[in-house]
């Protein structure tokens, strides 16, 4: 889909960092997609990372680029990144559209243009999550790491003033705006390219689609999963990736990154996906349901509007012992996987890029 804004140049349009292609770059490309003369800003960006995603865009990064730094190391950047965010060359735009889940909110437009942000979280480890940044790094780093995130959360707040209006990926995202912000939001569904999956023959085990960080809790996933004699396969990367390798090696096996063909068989071999943590919105659960698998997830979060309970999976509550159960006892064979893809087809790419378009054209507009 391509999109224009009446008697307004291509917008400006900014992600935090396109490092690697997972749901908030997936997102990110259906937004560029609309429009394809745009120019794109980044702090970071790493072309191999992203699978060749933008080759075809006239990227920008900021200078913090200079530092090659990639996935792996780009957290080590923290205290640099409110400035170098607010010093992305967009000033000369009348639009500027970005997705943030961190930084990307924090960039400077000039006063009479239009900013509109997509935001798929507020910057969770400076908000909600504090206690989780804190708690993965050594315990002498612990009070500077403190210091560093107080002060952006102070830049964080300031930096919401600054938006014209902000879109929400989901209900929990636009309460927490709201809570933390003190902004309103709309909410609009982030995409899924539902076309990329087929409905597949199930075998035993289980599968888990994450970044391999402590907030995702991977570790509940893979406790239950051993308590009820299951196994589990493990798409993923990340600084828990070897801890849990060593703990729950063999009865989980664990793939690291993989391409997308290979992911989009391996949901409709699985017999369910697991969610156990939190998700603003939740990207692998739809994908799920779209290979006609269901989905067994904690009821929090943005499962609550992708999965419904009972038709297209199962909603559990908190701890191990309950997802053990619902692993054991659940009966899979009895979801239905057209109706489970047919109901991931709510949220296709080609919707959100109606909505979307429709909410930035009311915006502009307004």
């Amino acid at each position: 889909m391509t999109a224009s804004l009446a008697g307004v140049q291509a917008p400006a349009l900014v992600h935090d960092y396109l490092l690697v292609m997972r749901g908030a770059e997936r997102t990110f490309a259906a937004i560029a997609a609309c429009w394809p003369e745009a120019p794109i800003h980044t702090l970071l960006y790493d072309p191999a990372g992203t699978s060749g995603r933008f080759a075809d865009r006239d990227v920008h990064p900021s200078p913090l680029q200079r530092l090659h730094v990639r996935q792996r190391g780009f957290r080590w950047l923290l205290p640099l990144f409110p400035l170098a965010a607010e010093r992305l060359p967009i000033a000369g735009r009348d639009v500027v559209i970005s997705s943030s889940s961190a930084f990307a909110h924090g960039v400077r437009p000039r006063q009479e243009a239009v900013h509109i942000c997509y935001c798929h979280s507020p910057f969770r480890y400076a908000w909600h999550a504090r206690s989780t940044a804190l708690s993965e790094v050594p315990r002498p780093l612990r009070p500077l790491l403190g210091q560093t995130l107080e002060r952006i959360r102070g830049w964080d707040l300031r930096a919401s003033r600054r938006v014209s209006q902000y879109i929400a990926n989901s209900e929990i995202s636009r309460r927490r705006i709201e809570q933390f912000w003190g902004r309103e939001a709309t909410v609009v569904h982030p995409p899924v390219e539902t076309d990329r999956f087929e409905i597949g023959v199930p075998e035993d085990f289980f599968l888990v689609v994450t970044e391999l960080v402590a907030h995702k809790r991977v570790e509940v996933a893979l406790q239950a999963a051993r308590r009820a004699g299951a196994p589990v396969k493990v798409v993923g990367t990340g600084p828990e990736l070897q801890r849990l390798r060593a703990l729950y090696h063999p009865g989980a096996e664990f793939l690291g990154r993989v391409p997308d063909e290979e992911l989009a068989v391996l949901y409709g071999r699985a017999r369910a996906l697991i969610v156990p943590n939190v998700e603003e919105f939740g990207i692998a659960a739809v994908e799920s349901q779209a290979a006609g698998r269901p989905v067994v997830a904690l009821d929090e979060g943005g499962v609550r509007e992708t999965v419904v309970d009972g038709t297209t999976g199962v909603r559990v509550g908190p701890g191990v012992d309950t997802l053990a159960e619902a692993l054991s006892e659940t009966d899979f064979d009895r979801f239905r996987p057209a109706a489970l893809r047919a109901h991931a087809q709510r949220f296709s790419l080609e919707a959100f890029q109606r909505k979307f378009v429709a909410e930035v054209t009311r915006v502009c507009g307004a």
